[in-house]
């Protein structure tokens, strides 16, 4: 039985390590401000130079030292004027661009931080007078990797060591485990982990909404920002949690003033997360806030309260009261959960459709398929604590002796066969709730559905063109990438355009290109969209997408008289 327990705490172990690893190093994922309109408009050509580039996202947004960059056809930046919100207007923004702007095409690169603390950062082209072959090779303004993977990891630890800190102090508060020394490491490793992690995010705040390196010289404007604020506020809080627990230590104080101050930190403390993350942006954002702030709080007694009561069974003897209330105080957990889960779902959703069409209703449905499989460990959990507490209500016979006075009864102690099952759920709960963790980390690192979908239709409230990108390879150095659009990317006519962007990122002529499209579902097709070269560009004004459904689109290029490649790629049509 010791070895399978050992076998499980050593599972855990290795599924903690490579989700740090895997989820600490993987590309970032897209921010949660999303560019909802520019003006000049993307890929358009205009007569006469813009005086001002307007950028409008979904919302708000915080600007850096360096947002903006304007390369002219000759890849020279072009020398701006200081980028600003247009007044009244937090999601708007403006650059004044010089007042003699050569013919030719301009790609634009920028970098923002989105209103819950995410940067985020794309590039767009125009043209004045005609299009050109650009020789920018500046498309966008790329991450850092080493930044960008210890802040993430530096995340994932914070939400990890905070659970469990709130959570053990829950678990001591409500449940009062007669050997508290047992909790001891669990509180120091937790509140330690949670103090250098967030002495990382605070370090590594500027250079990763920069994408730079991780260096100092953005520490001060890091303090100046709410992001910055806000770890620093936690920085605060978590140093007066741990100077109230050593005075708590030395000098007891009524049991109501210390649960109080403490509920009253805890609470501080989970603000600092939710002021910071999706809740901060969008609709409905106080209830927003004190909903995340309930979620966090009930995942941190539920999965934090889990490790502490791994701990607790370790103890010779453990009073089955412990773990009936510790049961009580999962059952609330879990209806708080459900009813913020819900409510946040819905607001990070939008639509049924988002459940499945985005990447963050896909991370739900993950998480709520791990959620599942918790409430399963957590019932088989309850069996075995019902269990417990009925096998420890049942009275023991204790001979007396005649004349001998009545020895006092001794306190209730948890059996043995018993406990040993329930440590080995419990284990397995809390391996199962470190994913349900992870995952919620990875929701607040992903795009909502509703702000796609904001993202995707323009103020007018038209549905936006749909944009593809697709990546070629002929032979050893034919690279590239088309970026093909379908305007407006439903069933009806559509306008086609394409564009050949080469290996360096500038755009590239080709001799040929045809892009055709098949309906798999309803034997349809290939027809052929009939994208004909206008100098620079591919385009057609008049194509129909007769039936909805997922269309399977081909792209042939053709680089020289020899070589050519075809490649695939599925595109949803809607009505």
């Amino acid at each position: 039985m010791r070895d399978r327990e050992r076998a499980l705490k050593r599972v855990l172990l290795a599924v903690v390590s490579l989700l740090l690893l895997v989820l600490g190093t993987a590309s970032p994922a897209s921010a949660h401000a999303a560019l909802r309109a520019t003006n000049p408009e993307d890929g358009t050509i205009l007569q006469r130079a813009p005086r001002t580039l307007t950028l409008t996202y979904t919302e708000s947004v915080g600007l850096l030292t360096d947002s903006f960059r304007v390369y002219d056809p000759e890849n020279h930046r072009l020398s701006t004027g200081q980028a600003d919100h247009v007044p009244g207007r937090a999601d708007t923004v403006r650059v004044p661009l010089p007042a003699r702007m050569a013919k030719g095409t301009y790609v634009v690169a920028w970098r923002v931080v989105s209103a819950d603390s995410h940067p985020v950062s794309g590039a767009l082209t125009f043209s004045v007078g005609e299009r050109t072959v650009t020789r920018a090779t500046a498309p966008g303004q790329a991450e850092n990797g080493t930044t960008t993977s210890l802040y993430n990891i530096a995340r994932y630890l914070a939400y990890l060591a905070v659970a469990l800190v709130l959570g053990a102090a829950a678990f001591v508060a409500y449940c009062r485990p007669p050997q508290r020394s047992l909790l001891r490491p669990l509180f120091v490793v937790g509140a330690a982990t949670l103090l250098v992690s967030t002495l990382a995010l605070l370090l590594l705040r500027g250079p990763y909404e920069e994408g730079t390196a991780p260096e100092l010289a953005s520490f001060g404007r890091t303090l100046t920002t709410r992001p910055g604020e806000l770890l620093l506020a936690r920085l605060t809080l978590l140093l007066l949690a741990v100077v109230l627990g050593l005075v708590l230590r030395r000098r007891p104080v009524p049991r109501p003033a210390a649960v109080t101050a403490g509920a009253i930190l805890a609470v501080a403390l989970a603000l600092t997360w939710s002021a910071a993350e999706h809740a901060s942006a969008g609709i409905q954002v106080p209830l927003a806030i004190a909903s995340t702030t309930l979620h966090l709080l009930a995942t941190a007694a539920w999965l934090g309260g889990l490790a502490a009561l791994l701990l607790t069974l370790r103890a010779p003897a453990v009073p089955p009261q412990v773990v009936t209330r510790f049961s009580r105080l999962a059952l609330t957990s879990v209806i708080v959960l459900v009813v913020t889960g819900v409510y946040q779902s819905w607001r990070g959703l939008g639509t049924w459709q988002a459940l499945t069409d985005t990447t963050y209703g896909r991370v739900l449905l993950a998480k709520l398929v791990a959620v599942g499989v918790l409430l399963g460990a957590a019932a088989w959990s309850r069996r075995w604590t019902r269990r417990l507490s009925t096998t420890a209500e049942a009275p023991a016979k204790v001979p007396v002796l005649a004349g001998a006075p009545a020895l006092p009864p001794e306190p209730p102690a948890a059996p043995d066969l018993p406990v040993r099952h329930l440590r080995r759920t419990v284990l397995a709960e809390a391996a199962v709730g470190v994913v349900v963790l992870v995952l919620t980390t990875l929701l607040t690192s992903t795009l909502p559905g509703r702000a796609a979908e904001e993202a995707a239709t323009a103020e007018t409230g038209i549905p936006a063109a749909s944009v593809t990108t697709v990546p070629f390879t002929v032979g050893e150095s034919g690279r590239g990438k088309v970026q093909i659009t379908f305007d407006p990317g439903r069933v009806g006519p559509n306008s086609v355009q394409a564009v050949v962007f080469g290996a360096n990122g500038a755009l590239a002529a080709v001799p040929e290109l045809r892009i055709t499209m098949t309906l798999p579902a309803q034997r349809l097709g290939p027809l052929d969209t009939g994208i004909t070269d206008r100098g620079g560009y591919w385009a057609t004004n008049s194509f129909d997408l007769p039936i909805p459904g997922t269309w399977t689109m081909k792209v042939t290029v053709r680089v020289s008289d020899l070589d050519q490649t075809t490649v695939s790629r599925t595109l949803r049509v809607t009505r």
